[in-house]
């Protein structure tokens, strides 16, 4: 298989540079250089609040492109980083552009996706998000139709969310919730709407909801409020940032009841911070796991391993998947023009380490998410759950 891969990949670079020369002018594909060489910009938070999840990106990225060189390709990244900023996302954006890239893939967190969307469509440069989770997160807020040029490979918030209730009455058992939200985040927000509407629909009650911003640290007096009602499950819609205090801060004032959260706890910082004793009866929504891994899961495990001496996560995982579905558009395509890359990517049957989809209307893809249980910080299993929404 790897064999045929180099075959493919070699000819196509041969293909790509044949078409440049008889054209006779390599700026009417600046995504090509004239060596045949193709251009994958990787926009990722490297730096700031979240650059967990964008330094484990840039991995998952940089080693499907290794791979696919390995295998006769012919590809080389730009690399940026927003620090986390909306705003530098912007400035970020009309440079990729001007890079003339063949595709992008990243950022990381919905709202600095959200960002570049609109200089990405206009320059018709396919984007790829991995972990760009938030509501519509596709479609021009203006007009409400799909962005032709953006894709993402994760579930929505709303699915994640609703999935998240479903398992917390189906397979907990519980039937009273106390949400403490992120109440400086649009991620956070998509995230308890969903939940709390499902839950109710279960049958069970929201007995409290209140709100932390973005980079508080002491939780205490509402974690002491909460200690004093009635409930059998305390949801964290939010990041490992905060999560992972509010977690420790919880267990140390003797609420020992269980923890749910989203796919946002996939980070190692999250045992840091709450500490692996802590992470017990803690369960959280993802798109990946390692607990009984198949062949080709298992696979790009060890390669990651090998590359960076570390066990990959989620966000590496969906970054690898989004870089090689990129690499994979652009060979079918056998060419880098927009058009044809961006007509790929919507065609596109692919089967990736978080799974095997297609895209629908709304360039979201169609996938169970899963919900992992930890122990001791660890993932000790993992069951796939399909909301009944509506």
């Amino acid at each position: 298989m790897k064999t045929m891969k180099k075959v493919f990949m070699t000819a196509l670079a041969v293909m790509m540079a044949a078409s440049m020369t008889a054209c006779g002018d390599s700026s009417s594909d600046s995504s090509s250089a004239s060596d045949g060489t193709i251009k994958i910009g990787l926009h990722y938070e490297l730096t700031g609040s979240v650059a967990d999840y964008g330094n484990a990106e840039l991995k998952g990225s940089e080693l499907a492109i290794k791979q696919a060189n390995e295998a006769g390709g012919n590809y080389t990244t730009v690399v940026y980083d927003n620090k986390s900023d909306t705003t530098e996302s912007v400035t970020l954006a009309a440079q990729l552009a001007s890079d003339g890239v063949a595709g992008v893939v990243g950022p990381a967190t919905s709202g600095t996706s959200a960002a570049t969307y609109q200089i990405m469509n206009d320059s018709k440069v396919t984007v790829i998000s991995p972990s760009a989770t938030a509501i519509n997160q596709t479609l021009n807020p203006t007009s409400g139709k799909v962005y032709d040029y953006v894709f993402r490979i994760c579930f929505e918030d709303s699915y994640q969310g609703a999935a998240m209730a479903q398992y917390a009455v189906d397979t907990l058992n519980k039937g009273k919730v106390v949400i403490y939200a992120d109440t400086s985040s649009d991620y956070a927000k998509g995230l308890t709407d969903a939940f709390s509407a499902q839950f109710k629909k279960l049958g069970g009650t929201v007995v409290a909801t209140d709100y932390y911003n973005s980079g508080d640290t002491d939780f205490n007096s509402v974690l002491t409020k909460f200690k004093e009602l009635d409930f059998d499950v305390l949801y964290i819609p939010g990041y490992y940032n905060e999560a992972g205090l509010i977690i420790k801060q919880a267990r140390e004032m003797g609420i020992d009841c269980e923890i749910i959260g989203p796919d946002g706890f996939d980070s190692e910082t999250l045992i840091d911070l709450a500490g692996a004793s802590n992470l017990n009866k803690v369960y959280y929504t993802t798109a990946y796991t390692t607990v009984g891994a198949s062949d080709a899961l298992q696979a790009f495990i060890d390669a990651y391993k090998a590359e960076y001496n570390e066990e990959p996560g989620m966000f590496a995982a969906l970054a690898y998947d989004s870089t090689n579905l990129l690499i994979e558009a652009i060979e079918k395509a056998g060419s880098t023009d927009p058009e044809a890359v961006k007509t790929a990517v919507e065609n596109i049957e692919f089967d990736g380490v978080t799974g095997s989809f297609s895209f629908d209307e709304t360039h979201t893809p169609i996938k169970s998410v899963l919900v992992v249980t930890l122990v001791d910080g660890v993932q000790g299993d993992a069951v796939a759950v399909s909301p009944d929404v509506d």
